[in-house]
C-alpha cells in the first residue's frame, strides 16, 4: 500500500517542485535583466513541462520505456483535447496570426516525426521498432531550433524597462530552484515505481498507464496555467503554453530520454500515436471554422468530448 500512497504524493510533489522551480528561475532571471517574454518563452515552458521530464528521465533510466513514451504521448493529447477544451469552455479563445502560421504547424510536425521515429518496421528502416540515440539527437536538435525562434521572437517584442525581480534576494530564488528540483526528481521517483505497480496490479501495459493516469497528472501545470491565463483574459498565453508544451515535451523531454537510453516501442500504441496527429490537425483546422483564428466554447466541448472518448477506447480495449 505505500507505494500507492507514495505515487500520490508524488504528484503533489511533482506539481508543488514545477511551481517552486518556476518561481527560482524567474527570480533569478530578473536579477539578470531578462525580458519578462523571454522568460515566459522559455522559463515556463521548461517549467510546465518539467513534471514530464522527471518522469521520463527517471522512466528511461529504470528502463521503462513504454511508460516513457506513453507519458509523452498521452500528455500532448491531453494538453489539447482536455486543457485546450476547458479553457476554451470558460472562454473563447482567440488566437494570434504567428501561432496559427508557425507554432501550430510546428507541433503538428512535431508530431509527425514522432510517428516516423517510432515506425522503423513500417518504413523499412530497420526490423524493431525504437527511438534510438541517434533519433533522440535529431529530435534535441530540433529543440535548439525552436528555442532560437522563440528567443527571437522575444527580442522582436522586447520591453524599453525590464521590470526588476520583486525584492526577492538571490539566494532566495536559488534555494527556490534546489528545492523545486528535488521535488521533481522524488515525485517523480515515485509516481514512476507507482505506475509500474498499478500496471502489474490491474493487468494494464505501462504504456497505458503513462497514456492515461501518468499524463493527465503531469499536465496538470499546464492546465493551472491556461485556465488561469484565460479568466484572466490572456487568451492567447493559453493556447501557446499548450503548444509550446507539446514541442517542448517531443522535441526535448522524448529526445533527451532517447539519448539516456533507447526505446522499444510497441506497436500496439499506433492508435495513441495517430490519435496525436490528428489533435494537432484538427486544432489548426477549427481555427478555420466558425469565427476565424478563434477556438469557440462549442468547439472545446468538442475537443473535450474526444478526451473522454479516446480514454474511453483506451479502459475498453485494455492497451
Amino acid at each position: 500500500m505505500l507505494v500507492y500512497f507514495l505515487f500520490a504524493v508524488g504528484f503533489v510533489l511533482l506539481i508543488k517542485g514545477a511551481d517552486w522551480l518556476i518561481d527560482g528561475a524567474s527570480g533569478l532571471a530578473r536579477q539578470f535583466r531578462i525580458p519578462e517574454i523571454v522568460i515566459g518563452l522559455t522559463v515556463v515552458a521548461f517549467g510546465t513541462s518539467a513534471p514530464e521530464l522527471a518522469v521520463n528521465i527517471i522512466a528511461s533510466v529504470n528502463g521503462n520505456n513504454g511508460l516513457a513514451i506513453g507519458n509523452i504521448v498521452g500528455s500532448n493529447i491531453a494538453n489539447i483535447l482536455l486543457i485546450l477544451g476547458i479553457a476554451a469552455m470558460i472562454r473563447n479563445l482567440t488566437v494570434q496570426s504567428n501561432t496559427v502560421w508557425k507554432e501550430i504547424p510546428f507541433s503538428l510536425f512535431a508530431a509527425l516525426i514522432l510517428g516516423y521515429m517510432v515506425n522503423d518496421r513500417l518504413s523499412g528502416n530497420a526490423d524493431v521498432d525504437i527511438i534510438t540515440r541517434a533519433d533522440g539527437l535529431v529530435l534535441i536538435a530540433l529543440f535548439f531550433l525552436f528555442l532560437f525562434y522563440t528567443i527571437r521572437l522575444g527580442k522582436n517584442n522586447l520591453m524599453d524597462e525590464i521590470p526588476e525581480d520583486e525584492g526577492r534576494p538571490l539566494w532566495k530564488s536559488g534555494l527556490l530552484m534546489l528545492v523545486g528540483l528535488t521535488g521533481l526528481v522524488v515525485g517523480g521517483q515515485w509516481i514512476v515505481d507507482g505506475a509500474v505497480s498499478l500496471a502489474y496490479l490491474f493487468g494494464y501495459s505501462e504504456s497505458f498507464v503513462g497514456l492515461t493516469v501518468v499524463a493527465v497528472g503531469t499536465s496538470l501545470p499546464e492546465l493551472a496555467t491556461s485556465v488561469v491565463a484565460v479568466r484572466k483574459g490572456n487568451t492567447d498565453l493559453a493556447i501557446g503554453n499548450v503548444i509550446g508544451s507539446n514541442i517542448f515535451n517531443t522535441f526535448w523531454v522524448l529526445g533527451l530520454s532517447a539519448v539516456i537510453s533507447p526505446m522499444d516501442f510497441n506497436a500496439d500504441d499506433n492508435f495513441s500515436i495517430m490519435m496525436n496527429i490528428a489533435c494537432s490537425s484538427v486544432l489548426f483546422a477549427l481555427l478555420f471554422i466558425g469565427r476565424r483564428h478563434t477556438i469557440q466554447k462549442w468547439q472545446g466541448a468538442f475537443l473535450l468530448l474526444g478526451y473522454m472518448a479516446y480514454i474511453t477506447f483506451l479502459t475498453m480495449s485494455g492497451k
